[in-house]
């Protein structure tokens, strides 16, 4: 049976050694009927994917992933499969539209399974966007990742995918120092097995000056985004200390969910 979840707010500042999070604080009740309903935003490169995966399987809600919507929809047989499928290989993009209809579909089945809420990554990624979800359901709160435009472009070129399993690596190393009282950020290669190694390919479009442009085009778009979830007091800043170890505690301490994990893994 799917975990219910309550989520009630309070404003508060999360302080982890010299770094301070502003924040709407979210506190997890088990014991009372209601639903998470969070969306994940960041740059690309930041992580959105893997920190929204392992909170949907701590608290038991699906992470729902719009790219993954609209490649389920290219699977299938039918008129929409044949619309997108005439949609990407012209090079265009699927329409606002066709993505919040994709969404709904997912959200309402979900629903009637009795999903107890859900995880958005990546999505919206614009204002209207945003408009147009708000229609559709209310979101709970927003999780903004953040890290230096200098690690993400590091991070971007360093993906690498196994050609025969398919799997996601990642061979840059990480080292920034900290400077103008900003603390450094270190974070270890995700390397593949023996078997892989020989296998990595590199997306076409990771170049710096793809990724580059990549960057500038969100942090144009996200801007008003942000506030937008700001103005509404949903919207919760977390800078990354580092790799998923230094970030994963981190990160459920902000969301006041670093006893929920232990009481999960007590009762596991």
């Amino acid at each position: 049976m799917a975990r219910v979840l309550r989520v009630a707010r309070s404003s508060s500042l999360f302080s982890f050694g010299s770094r301070s999070y502003s924040a709407e604080a979210s506190h997890v009740d088990v014991t009372k009927e209601r639903n998470v309903q969070w969306v994940f935003l960041g740059c690309p490169g930041v992580g959105k994917g893997t920190y929204a995966s392992r909170l949907s399987s701590l608290l038991g809600v699906p992470h729902i992933a719009t790219g993954d919507l609209v490649r389920d929809a290219l699977a299938s047989s039918g008129p929409l499969s044949q619309q997108l499928s005439e949609i990407v290989n012209q090079g265009k993009l699927v329409s606002d539209e066709i993505i919040v209809n994709l969404l709904s579909n997912r959200l309402e089945a979900g629903e009637a399974k009795g999903e107890s809420g859900f995880i958005l990554d990546g999505f919206p990624r614009t204002m209207r966007q945003a408009e147009i979800l708000g229609d559709v359901t209310n979101i709970d709160l927003v999780v903004n990742l953040k890290l230096p435009e200098e690690v993400l472009v590091d991070k971007c070129l360093g993906r690498r995918t196994c050609n025969q399993c398919g799997k996601g690596f990642n061979i840059a190393h990480i080292n920034l120092k900290g400077e103008n009282g900003k603390p450094g950020i270190s974070m270890d290669p995700l390397l593949p097995p023996p078997q892989c190694m020989s296998k990595l390919i590199t997306r076409a479009d990771d170049t710096e000056e793809v990724v580059k442009a990549r960057l500038r085009i969100y942090n144009e778009t996200s801007q008003p985004l942000e506030e937008y979830y700001r103005s509404k007091g949903k919207l919760m800043e977390f800078d990354l200390p580092g790799g998923i170890p230094e970030s994963w505690p981190r990160l459920l301490e902000a969301l006041r969910l670093d006893d929920y994990e232990e009481k999960q893994s007590a009762a596991a």
